[in-house]
């Protein structure tokens, strides 16, 4: 068997941490079991889908290093909905209803003051023909609703282990509204058993649908996937990532700078017991992460934690990982990269860095401090330059003025640099170069 998976994303929006989670540990159980990953594209919803952002969310699983093995979209598959629609209905699994939602409302509000579970009492399976015929003459058009087996229906799942949903005390879903559009249940059942799907990895918020989904699963003659549900990953206020909310999208991580790595990490690492912290490649998380690692309790995504996570990522970036991102910003050289990596935020940053060897530079210098600072001036050694003038330098400066420790070295940092952190001035030195330092000093 072939392990096949499926992310499948509403195009109703640019995509958020919370929905980068599962895209993610579906690719990492995909390249772990070395099986196919699918990108199902649920654009059912004519009114709020969009091939713009469907094209957004494509490339945002590509910055995320995500490549799927094929993409479908469910707006061109409706032959195959309609095909199990059919089957459902000529199986007696599939009937109309005709209430309208005030009526519904006020069911549920009755069965609530009887002390009875406020599911449907499934009237329109007593409907005659007559009666249909009589509803759709008055202008009402059917939804229609899925028969329930009304049972335990059980499952293994690989995160929570064994479960149980009994169906009984559910409502026949909706399957089909008024105007013939489906909803999600069908075409993804119905997609799962035509793409071969064999594991559903998703939210935990989903559990609850899975005895649904099996019924109809069975009913198609479907074989059933292996499911996983995993933990949600909250915001920073605990509350769940939103489209809708205007929650922080994986698009504007990538606009503000942030590494990839950094947010796939945050996205899918936080809530398992796997450490955050650089990984080189999505495959390495991808051997170390076992389902049994995710905590069965909620997971918050901290952006203190992303800068952090982030900051470290850059430090351990070789030369040659960034060597076209510093090309592309007019920079070049390793030594210049090893030298400034080590003070980044984020990679953006190199830009403003770059200035303490390229300038300008605007010195800061103290009155008090002008006369040590052309004694420096004068006693600045000659070229070539390498990592010992500091040193050199330094110990000429000690001997003459008697200064040591941060007297000596902080107003020759912010003469050269104009700032009071940075790199270390052994290292700049050579790549600022004596003319000028001799600029910059008064």
């Amino acid at each position: 068997m072939t392990v096949t998976v499926r992310w499948a994303p509403s195009p109703t929006g640019r995509i958020h941490p919370g929905n980068a989670r599962p895209a993610l540990l579906n690719w990492y159980f995909a390249r772990r079991h070395g099986g196919r990953y699918i990108l199902r594209m649920d654009d059912t919803d004519q009114a709020r889908s969009t091939r713009e952002f469907a094209d957004g969310i494509e490339e945002d699983l590509a910055w995320l290093g995500i490549e799927p093995d094929q993409l479908v979209r469910q707006s061109e598959r409706t032959a195959l909905y309609d095909a199990a629609r059919d089957r459902l209905i000529a199986d007696g699994r599939l009937y109309p209803c005709y209430e309208t939602e005030e009526e519904l409302d006020r069911k549920r509000a009755r069965a609530r003051l009887l002390g009875k579970p406020p599911i449907y009492d499934r009237a329109a399976l007593n409907l005659s023909d007559a009666d249909r015929a009589r509803l759709e003459s008055e202008g009402r058009r059917p939804h229609w609703r899925f028969k329930l087996d009304g049972r335990p229906v059980q499952f293994d799942d690989l995160i929570k282990g064994p479960q149980t949903v009994n169906t009984s005390s559910m409502s026949d879903p909706v399957l089909i509204r008024e105007d013939g559009t489906y909803l999600y249940t069908l075409p993804s059942v119905v997609d799962d058993i035509d793409l071969g799907i064999t594991h559903v990895i998703r939210g935990e918020d989903h559990t609850s649908n899975t005895g649904t989904q099996i019924e109809i699963f069975e009913a198609l003659g479907g074989t059933v996937p292996t499911f996983a549900h995993h933990n949600l990953l909250l915001d920073g206020n605990g509350e769940p990532f939103s489209k809708r909310a205007g929650s922080q999208s994986i698009a504007g991580f990538r606009d503000l700078g942030y590494e990839p790595m950094a947010v796939a990490i945050m996205s899918s690492l936080t809530g398992t017991s796997l450490p955050v912290e650089p990984y080189e490649t999505l495959d390495e998380i991808a051997l170390k992460l076992d389902f049994s690692a995710i905590s069965h309790s909620s997971a918050r995504f901290d952006t203190a934690e992303l800068d952090s996570l982030n900051a470290r990522i850059l430090h351990s970036l070789p030369y040659e990982a960034v060597r076209d991102r510093l090309s592309a910003l007019g920079l070049e050289g390793e030594a210049l990269w090893l030298l400034l990596r080590e003070n980044l935020a984020r990679f953006g940053d190199i830009t403003e860095w770059s200035k303490l060897v390229t300038g300008p530079v605007t010195p800061v210098i103290a009155d008090e401090d002008r006369d040590f600072l052309s004694l420096a001036k004068a006693l600045l050694p000659p070229e070539p330059w390498d990592d010992t003038t500091w040193s050199h330098w330094t110990e000429a400066l000690k001997s003459s003025t008697g200064r040591k420790g941060r007297a000596l070295f902080m107003p020759l940092r912010l003469a050269i640099t104009g700032r009071h952190d940075g790199p270390e001035l052994k290292s700049l030195l050579p790549l600022v170069g004596r003319k000028a330092c001799l600029d910059r000093l008064p």
